[in-house]
């Protein structure tokens, strides 16, 4: 048999593996409440070619590509545990049954670090929590893909209304077709039909009713059948406290802003200070999308060198707030063709640190660059250190921590020679350190750091509702 059998026969093999993998994942899903992961990755509804991908995709960071063949028999363990609901990630129980010299059988290792979700430790199924979209443009269909996607097994968040202004004839038919279809990141997964009669979009079985209104206090949510439900603020209208309390309205109990929040309105980043949220804080903020790529970054980086000072300079997309061809607009710049100029503008992120690391001392400054491509951006975080470092030491520390650490959900590692900013399109993590193009000389580090400023964002906004609505299930095997 020639290599190239060898290689085809292999590939064969590994998809065999792959597709008896789907109906077991399902499974636990949508009986158990289990989301099967692999380094942070959900294998929920994927395909044969994505699971086999995302094993791969573990060679960018262990070194070498992580086989289906090792992971299945971890998958098959779960499958004969008595588990409740809970985040499992097969990945990492296979790289630490690597580093286990005990010789335990995989079935016995797999019980003894899952042993939180099985038998009389398992947690009870968690009533479905309602959520209100306020707005639907570029974040709002987004976050709205990622609330069905997760509705999965019927538990967890489950969006029940958009609020929007009314905009003419067909309007729900046109918003429905707008969540369908995206031009950047493509076609919805799943199904989307139209009850015009009842104002209704129905989407992969979740009927979501349409609200028009002009003032968040003219709806009353409990008319609708929605309760004790978190509203999320896409308009970026109201950014203060005073505002955003008109959300408040009978059926809605807690408001989340897709914006920078001022005043005493808390800038929250998923993974660096969610668990610092009040239970009875009633308005939050998830800060910028900047803010999200930097901030994890920067306190893994702050909490293994230190960091005396630090400056971010963000070359981001154009967005909607830019004009298409030069016309009259409030700020400064913006008002130049967004497509046709790289323009100068302000960032707030590097002010918004001080929120989310109120323990770092380090001034962070900040500018931005607006760049004539439609979605993907990159922030260079230039640091001083608190002492001096190797590349190598510091791109294995981030390597690790995008693994292993509490942040591997916010922080992606890639050390591809020839990735661009379109490969990043989808990306769920807040950051994507890029390794190729690190910079580290003494005490001076500069991290390129790139980010889906639309999907990576969306990521991180769903995973602060999913915190405040203790919705979020405990994940396996723990990381500390």
């Amino acid at each position: 048999m020639t290599v190239n059998e060898d290689a085809f026969t292999n590939w064969k093999q590994r998809e065999e593996i792959a597709e008896s993998m789907i109906p077991l994942i399902g499974k636990l899903h949508r009986e158990r409440d289990v989301t099967v992961l692999l380094h942070s990755r959900s294998l929920v509804n994927k395909s044969v070619v994505s699971i086999l991908k995302t094993h791969r995709w573990a060679r960018q960071i262990a070194g070498e590509e992580l086989s289906v063949t090792e992971t299945l028999p971890f998958l098959q363990a779960l499958a004969r545990l008595d588990l409740g609901p809970a985040q499992i990630d097969i990945g990492m129980l296979a790289a630490t049954y690597k580093d286990d010299d005990r010789g335990l059988p995989v079935e016995e290792f797999t019980a003894e670090h899952v042993a939180g979700a099985t038998g009389a430790n398992k947690i009870d199924r968690r009533e479905s929590r309602d959520v209100v979209l306020y707005g639907f443009g570029r974040i709002g269909r987004l976050i709205a893909r990622l609330l069905i996607e997760k509705a999965g097994s019927g538990n967890g968040l489950r969006l029940r209304a958009i609020v929007v202004r009314r905009g003419g004839e067909q309007d729900i038919v046109k918003r429905a077709s707008l969540l369908r279809r995206d031009s950047i990141h493509g076609q919805f997964q799943g199904t989307i039909t139209v009850d015009e009669v009842n104002g209704r979009i129905i989407a992969n079985g979740n009927a979501i009713e349409m609200i028009y209104a002009d003032d968040p206090t003219a709806v009353d949510y409990t008319a609708y059948g929605i309760k004790d439900a978190v509203l999320i603020d896409n308009t970026g209208k109201w950014r203060d406290r005073e505002g955003l309390s008109k959300h408040l309205r009978p059926g809605i109990d807690k408001v989340v802003l897709t914006a920078p929040g001022k005043g005493d309105v808390p800038n929250v980043v998923h993974g660096v200070n969610h668990d610092m949220i009040k239970q009875d804080e009633q308005i939050i903020s998830c800060a910028s999308c900047t803010t999200n790529a930097i901030v994890p970054p920067l306190k893994a980086m702050a909490d293994e060198y230190g960091v005396l000072r630090g400056h971010v300079e963000t070359v981001h997309s154009f967005t909607n707030d830019q004009n298409l061809l030069d016309n009259y607009h409030n700020s400064d710049r913006r008002g130049r063709s967004a497509p046709l100029n790289m323009v100068l503008t302000e960032t707030g992120a590097a002010s918004a640190v001080a929120k989310a690391l109120p323990d770092l001392q380090a001034r962070i400054t900040g500018s931005s660059i607006r760049v004539p491509v439609p979605d993907v951006s990159i922030a260079i975080l230039n640091l001083q250190l608190g002492r001096e470092a190797e590349r190598a030491e510091v791109l294995d520390h981030l390597r690790n921590v995008s693994l292993t650490s509490p942040l591997k959900r916010q922080i992606d590692y890639i050390s591809a020679p020839d990735a661009v900013s379109s490969d990043f399109i989808g990306s769920r993590h807040a950051a994507i350190v890029d390794a190729g193009a690190t910079k580290v000389e003494g005490d001076n580090a500069i991290l390129y750091l790139w980010y889906d400023n639309e999907f990576g964002y969306s990521c991180q906004v769903v995973r602060v509702v999913q915190y405040v609505s203790n919705a979020e299930y405990p994940t396996y095997p723990a990381v500390v």
